[in-house]
């Protein structure tokens, strides 16, 4: 089966080449790419926002469902922006229907670390990540990371690098006082002379 995704891959990688990624007649197709993306826990940011913007460009094609699929898999790839990208790509009156709402609202308790309302909201919502395969585990490494970024004050940089901080950073100095009599060490230096 992964070679068939791997042949559907290259040839929805040729599609988005040129013109033909405006072509509304190729929304069938790239629409069971999205699929089967779903299916096979695989992911393509191109190929799915080629879709949002051939809805954008033929509203009358608009699938909730296949929208729905892109939001999802878009989650999977936090804390990279590709959620972000596909909000931004989708018609206002389309983000207030009923599964894209509570997508939206899934990704922002998401963005913002709210991690325990997260997973009380998608345990209410479970049909809508029905068929996405890895959905949960991919959320789940993402908020590990950041529980433990937050913890140990962790930093991230424009590029996506995680740096710790090392024992240095944080050592703080300690005065250590100790008081010895004359007469213990009076041996060791009588010792050593």
């Amino acid at each position: 089966m992964a070679s068939s995704f791997e042949q559907m891959r290259a040839n929805v990688g040729k599609l988005l080449r040129g013109i033909d990624r405006y072509n509304p007649e190729n929304l069938a197709t790239l629409e069971r790419y999205v699929e089967t993306q779903a299916r096979e826990n695989a992911y393509d940011l191109e190929a799915n926002l080629a879709v949002l913007k051939l809805y954008q460009f033929n509203p009358a094609y608009f699938q909730t469902n296949v929208t729905s699929q892109i939001l999802l898999k878009a989650l999977t790839n936090l804390p990279h922006t590709d959620f972000t990208l596909c909000k931004c790509m989708i018609d206002q009156t389309h983000q207030e229907e009923r599964p894209i709402r509570q997508i939206l609202y899934l990704g922002n308790l998401l963005e913002t670390c709210h991690f325990q309302s997260f997973w009380t909201s998608l345990e209410e919502n479970r049909e809508l990540i029905d068929g996405i395969t890895g959905f949960e585990d991919s959320v789940r490494k993402y908020t590990q990371v950041k529980v433990w970024m937050n913890k140990y004050g962790w930093t991230e940089n424009e590029d996506g690098q995680i740096f710790i901080f090392n024992q240095e950073e944080s050592v703080k100095p300690k005065n250590i006082v100790e008081k010895i009599d004359f007469e213990s060490v009076s041996s060791i230096m009588a010792t050593s002379q």
